[in-house]
Parts: C-alpha cells; sequence; structure tokens
C-alpha cells in the first residue's frame, strides 16, 4: 500500500505540512522555549506557565498552532481509514453527534459524513491560523534586542 510522494503532498488528501515560526521573529523564540521546556520534563505547569517578560498573545499562538500541528498528525493516521462508509457521521460517543456549520456553504449545521466534517473543520483553523489579522507573523526581534527581553509595542 505504498503512495507516491504526489499523493501523499496532494492538495485533495488529508496530509497538511507543518505549519512552522519563521526564524528570527519572537514566536520562532517563543516556540524554541516551549519545545525546550517540553522536553526537559518539568512540572506541566511550570512549562506552559508565561515565560517572564513575553507577550501572552503570542505564547497563546505559538501553543496554538503547536497543537494544530500535533491534531493534524494524529488526523493523518486516523482518516487513511475513515471513508464515508466507515465513518459516516460526525460522533462522540453514542451520546453526541457534530454537524457542520460555517455560516457560508453550511448555513444550517449540517449532518456530514466524519471525514468530510474534518476536512471542513482543518481547513477553517488554518485559515484561521493563517489569517493575520488573529495570528500575525511577522513580529520580528531587532538587531538590538534579545529574543528574552523583546516585546512587542
Amino acid at each position: 500500500m505504498a503512495l507516491c510522494l504526489g499523493q501523499v503532498f496532494s492538495k485533495d488528501k488529508t496530509f497538511r505540512p507543518r505549519k512552522r515560526f519563521e526564524p528570527g521573529t519572537q514566536r520562532f523564540e517563543l516556540y524554541k522555549k516551549a519545545q525546550a521546556s517540553l522536553k526537559s520534563g518539568l512540572d506541566l505547569r511550570k512549562v506552559v506557565q508565561l515565560p517572564e517578560g513575553e507577550n501572552i498573545n503570542d505564547w497563546i499562538a505559538v501553543h496554538v498552532v503547536d497543537f494544530f500541528n500535533r491534531i493534524n498528525l494524529i488526523y493523518g493516521t486516523v482518516s487513511e481509514y475513515c471513508t464515508e462508509r466507515t465513518c459516516p457521521i460526525m460522533s462522540g460517543g453514542l451520546r453526541y453527534e457534530y454537524r457542520w456549520q460555517d455560516g457560508d456553504d453550511y448555513k444550517k449545521p449540517t449532518k456530514l459524513p466524519a471525514l468530510k466534517y474534518m476536512n471542513l473543520l482543518m481547513d477553517w483553523i488554518e485559515s484561521l491560523i493563517n489569517n493575520e489579522d488573529i495570528f500575525p507573523t511577522r513580529v520580528f526581534l531587532s538587531p538590538r534586542t534579545s529574543s528574552r527581553c523583546a516585546k512587542r509595542s
């Protein structure tokens, strides 16, 4: 069941490339701090705690993107086995059924196969992450300012 690279990286497939922070930006420096703290085996409360002198919005944005990347990897492995026939509804167990509504293509909550629902959800999240008004990415550190002391104005 080998796939060629064209199939794996096709826009029609569920695999999405990881979102990356541009080197030299404040978010990239925060990402490196977050990764280092996660690998150090520290107490979870300390790992997610805002580093001193950093902007809370940037810290949250870094973790949102990292969470999206991790969920995307899990989704990519599960989606291979979930088809419209095997997963006809998006559910959370027997008690919960999720319906899609976006106000554009789906004006009312609509029952969808799980794969379609997840594709729409991941596209929607990715569009939010890529929206510069919500997650600005062009915040660069000045050459004179260290990443530890950098602050957004």
